[in-house]
């Protein structure tokens, strides 16, 4: 797969009807490895290994309904009380990361309203934090560890 600008871990890798998958430890499943499960994986990873989050409150693949359209999250941060707080979309590596990606997270965030989204194709990641009283958002230098968010 592609090398990627997140910290390695110790990836389970198997094998499906002759295709490749990767285990995803959040759904206690393994599903298909593309470019943009492999770095939702190291992203996840990467969240609860080295900044803090707890494994309990992220989700993967959540899926939102705006009346008939059903939307799906890649992954969900959600607070002790259950409300969600944070979005992160994936990209595949070789996609570049640009407006319109922004504007689906917004569209999730529309529904949702967090405090936080983050955007990655594992090569590059962006955190805003969300401001809603100057209806702005703010980008961060970095994800928060959990215990700053």
């Amino acid at each position: 797969m592609f090398r990627l600008n997140l910290p390695q871990y110790e990836i389970k890798i198997g094998e499906k009807d002759g295709k490749r998958t990767i285990f995803d430890f959040l759904r206690r499943k393994y599903v298909a490895l593309t470019p943009e499960e492999w770095v939702r994986q190291h992203f996840v990873h990467y969240l609860i290994e080295h900044k803090g989050y707890p494994k309990g409150l992220l989700s993967n693949e959540v899926e939102l309904h705006i009346g008939e359209k059903s939307l799906r999250c890649d992954s969900i941060l959600y607070n002790k009380v259950a409300a969600p707080q944070m979005i992160i979309e994936y990209k595949a590596p070789t996609i570049q990361l640009q407006q319109k990606t922004f504007d689906q997270i917004s569209a999730y965030n529309l529904l949702l309203k967090v405090d936080y989204l983050i955007i990655s194709n594992g090569l590059q990641h962006y955190c805003c934090k969300m401001d809603y009283e100057h209806q702005k958002y703010l980008f961060l230098q970095d994800v928060p560890d959990y215990e700053n968010l």
